[in-house]
């Protein structure tokens, strides 16, 4: 499944709605990025930001069912989302 980059940000955008709006995931996020209030608010519109919080919600199965069934989204198409957005290329170690 390929994303667009238009599409994926979309997706991250809703990550980035549904971590804000979960007061247990949140702190989580935010002490483990060490991102502040002023960092969300501005990196929702940096492509690389919003990529890292799609590698967040990624880290725990939990956390991508949870957001996929609550914005209706197919949960194989977050990785493929990640992949769109900077820093996300696949790594193919030979």
């Amino acid at each position: 499944m390929t994303v667009s980059q238009d599409r994926a940000e979309a997706i991250a955008l809703k990550a980035l709605a549904f971590l804000v709006s979960d007061e247990d995931l949140l702190p989580v996020f935010m002490g483990s990025s060490g991102v502040s209030s002023e960092d969300l608010r501005s990196g929702a519109s940096d492509p690389a930001f919003l990529g890292s919080v799609l590698d967040f919600i990624l880290m725990d199965d939990q956390w991508v069912v949870r957001f996929c069934d609550q914005h209706k989204l197919d949960y194989h198409e977050i990785h493929p989302a990640r992949y769109s957005l900077p820093g996300g290329e696949q790594v193919n170690w030979t």
